[in-house]
């Protein structure tokens, strides 16, 4: 397998944890939203999951709610600071492919003119 494959493979396992993440806190942030049954075994088995994936961003910020809807707005941000963790290693992955000379040279002319 040569070094470029292992990175695709590598780039798509990352994104396909993220998309399992982001979909967990995206359920809880509906069923949060519905106020869905806390009861159901489905809810509970989303709560459960996601928590602790939200359990660091839990109380940076308020929970607003009406009735028994729930807008966690901490979810969203734990959504937003994973894409940027998956972006952030994907990135740092693909920076090690190998590169041509002149692509090289190139990258660095256009960084200097920035």
């Amino acid at each position: 397998m040569t070094k470029e494959e292992q990175m695709y493979r590598i780039t798509r396992f990352i994104w396909y944890v993220f998309y399992v993440i982001e979909a967990l806190i995206a359920f809880r942030i509906i069923l949060k939203l519905l106020a869905a049954n806390s009861g159901a075994g489905f809810t509970q088995f989303i709560y459960a999951t996601s928590n602790i994936f939200i359990a660091p961003f839990q109380y940076v910020f308020g929970t607003p709610a009406v009735g028994g809807s729930v807008l966690e707005i901490s979810s969203v941000l734990a959504m937003i600071v994973y894409w940027v963790a998956a972006w952030g290693i994907v990135k740092l992955i693909v920076m090690n492919r190998d590169v041509e000379p002149y692509e090289a040279r190139e990258s660095l002319e256009e960084q200097d003119n920035v």
